[in-house]
């Protein structure tokens, strides 16, 4: 049986079970969490400026024809109803109509009234399918317009780059960066003081609905504070404004609303927006500080009251910063982690409430706990692993090795390998074992 993409929810102590009334549900709860920024005049000045402006005579007709040959046909079209496969069959022919639109869009800081339009798709995250905030909106746009998106993303991501702009803090949506570098860099760290008889205090941070609540005014205050072109800024600025959304449930819609504050999940230029939106999370930070997008944590030896003392410093200047840039913790989410058999287990508050302890997290889907082993991220992984063997078994009567071992690399294997070598880094050695996971020799018997 098909399990429904969302459940009936609860709303005004009463179950909505009609698609047309979840998707309004859905759309009036994403709508409520926008951030209502401060009047024009008050955003606060930034710290951190670049003298150089990159050109604004990057964009060339040839880019245009590679950014469709390129596009992926398997997408979902947007509300404009224009299907990928068209626009890549097609790009030869389309290559300069798309390039002048571009052009005049850019040079006029114009965008389409239909690249500001998308269907919102609820995604559930984790907790109780009834409750709205359990559901996580992913946008599907224009194709057209997440095209340009892309062209202009590499334009400024190159800019950055060159500039060496982006804080080395930061590992999220960034080339040659990945979860997996963000967990080496930060446990290597972690486990470096611990083996010189440190203690350690971890803070696991949460922001919420980070992406949802990025005022506006305060982000482009943030790229032109980094050096990008006017045009460049005068366009994003547009793009951002009179944008509308309505959630899709089912292929029913519910009525449009507007979108009053962050970049949109689902676009192409939203994360790069964000990672520079939070480009100075970790100044006047003292602790080591580690960001993949919005994932954050940091962490120092504390083996005095003043090593405590300075670590709640760095909170306090993090709410500070919070406050300023008008983005919320959720601090019942955030917490702290002892690690040192001679740790003193103090504690620690955010915004005046005290952080909850915890004895093990899930840091970008690898559970770490206070004594840095992993015998519980591998018994997940292989359980997870263990599961999708089951259900390949039910469901492909074939044994060949030519059916199965495709099957395997694609489905169960990467269960097994993901942060792997992150797992040498807690403990020198580490396996899975047979006895917790399938061989495909034993399996196919």
């Amino acid at each position: 049986m098909q399990v429904e993409s969302v459940a009936p929810l609860s709303y005004n102590n009463n179950m909505v079970t009609a698609d047309t009334e979840k998707a309004d549900v859905l759309n009036q709860f994403f709508s409520s969490v926008y951030t209502v920024e401060e009047p024009e005049g008050q955003v606060p000045p930034n710290s951190f400026t670049v003298a150089s402006a990159p050109t604004t005579q990057w964009l060339a007709q040839d880019m245009v024809l590679k950014g469709l040959h390129t596009i992926n046909v398997n997408k979902a079209p947007g509300p404009d109803g224009i299907h990928p496969r068209v626009l890549r069959e097609l790009g030869a022919e389309l290559q300069w109509p798309l390039f002048l639109i571009f052009s005049d869009s850019l040079s006029s800081g114009m965008v389409p009234r239909d690249w500001k339009k998308a269907n919102v798709i609820p995604i559930f995250k984790k907790g109780v399918r009834s409750q709205p905030g359990n559901y996580r909106p992913v946008s599907l746009t224009s194709v057209v317009g997440k095209l340009f998106e892309g062209l202009l993303r590499d334009h400024i991501q190159n800019y950055v780059v060159e500039n060496a702009i982006m804080s080395s803090n930061q590992h999220g949506f960034m080339k040659d960066r990945s979860c997996q570098t963000n967990l080496i860099a930060f446990y290597d760290e972690v486990s470096k003081k611990l083996d010189s008889g440190d203690a350690v205090d971890i803070i696991y941070l949460d922001f919420a609905k980070a992406f949802d609540t990025v005022p506006h005014k305060r982000l482009l205050s943030k790229l032109r504070s980094i050096g990008l072109s006017e045009v460049v800024c005068t366009w994003i600025e547009n793009w951002l404004q009179d944008r509308v959304q309505r959630v899709v449930v089912n292929g029913t819609f519910s009525t449009w609303s507007k979108v009053l504050s962050g970049v949109p999940q689902g676009s192409v230029l939203g994360p790069l927006l964000f990672n520079l939106f939070i480009n100075d999370l970790g100044e006047g930070i003292m602790s080591n500080v580690s960001v993949f997008a919005n994932d954050t944590k940091l962490c120092r030896p504390v083996n005095s009251i003043q090593d405590v003392t300075s670590l709640q410093q760095d909170l306090d200047q993090l709410a500070i910063w919070a406050a300023k840039w008008q983005m919320r913790f959720n601090v019942d989410k955030c917490k702290v982690m002892h690690l040192g058999c001679k740790n003193m287990q103090a504690p620690y508050t955010l915004k005046g409430t005290a952080l909850g302890k915890s004895i093990m997290e899930k840091d970008l889907g690898v559970l770490v706990d206070n004594k840095l082993g992993c015998s519980k991220q591998c018994q997940a992984a292989a359980a997870r692993a263990n599961k999708v063997l089951s259900c390949i078994k039910r469901g492909i009567d074939s044994r060949e090795e030519g059916v199965i071992l495709p099957l395997y690399r694609a489905l169960v294997r990467p269960h097994l390998e993901y942060a792997y070598l992150h797992s040498f880094i807690l403990t020198p050695t580490i396996h899975y074992g047979t006895s917790n996971s399938y061989t495909y020799s034993n399996w196919i018997i």
